[in-house]
């Protein structure tokens, strides 16, 4: 089995989301013994905005790119492959400002390219990356139900349109709201945890 972690949040040893995502994937590579790791930690380590240079890198052809754009779209190919070969992909995913981190955006920024891992078909956007199980851990400081969260949404639909339509979510809520309810909210992701890894 080949795991793929992503984290991205900007707290460091103090995420709860990070601390999920290390859950999920312990007891995933416990019950499937010889399975590879992984790990991105973009909270720390962010992975470079698509800005305008990189746009011009991606859309230049391969054999007219200069030094610095093939290096540039190296970086986004190196995702993709790792994407590509994951059996599981956990995903660390904090709400900041009802919104995913910007850490987070950017990888699916890089791994989103038109004919690698989606395409476009005459019945609409077919997406590539498929047969592939996903896990999102995602903290956040409130409570929000299901038909109001501003996240979760978007989140399911990036995953849906690149093919990854086997996904689970588990939620740390409260983390904001005193330390009884963080409790709380951890022990609510432990169990899903516990649920949802078999």
């Amino acid at each position: 089995m080949n795991i793929l972690q992503i984290t991205s949040s900007v707290r460091g040893n103090d995420s709860e989301s990070t601390r999920v995502t290390n859950l999920v994937v312990d007891k995933l590579a416990a019950a499937n013994p010889g399975a590879t790791v992984v790990r991105h930690d973009f909270g720390a380590q962010p992975h470079p905005l698509l800005d305008g240079a990189a746009v011009g890198a991606l859309f230049t052809p391969a054999d007219k790119r200069t030094p610095e754009q093939a290096a540039r779209v190296a970086l986004d190919d190196a995702l993709i492959a790792e994407a590509q070969a994951a059996d599981v992909i956990v995903i660390g995913a904090p709400m900041y400002n009802f919104g995913m981190p910007v850490q987070l955006k950017n990888w699916f920024d890089a791994i989103a390219r038109a004919g690698v891992t989606f395409r476009y078909t005459e019945n609409g956007p077919e997406g590539l990356l498929k047969n592939k199980k996903v896990y999102v851990a995602t903290s956040r400081g409130g409570v929000y139900p299901v038909e109001a969260d501003p996240q979760v949404p978007t989140l399911r639909m990036l995953l849906n349109f690149l093919g990854l339509t086997d996904h689970e979510f588990i939620y740390s809520s409260g983390m904001s709201m005193g330390p009884e309810a963080a409790a709380k909210g951890q022990e609510a992701a432990n169990a899903a945890v516990e649920a949802a890894v078999a």
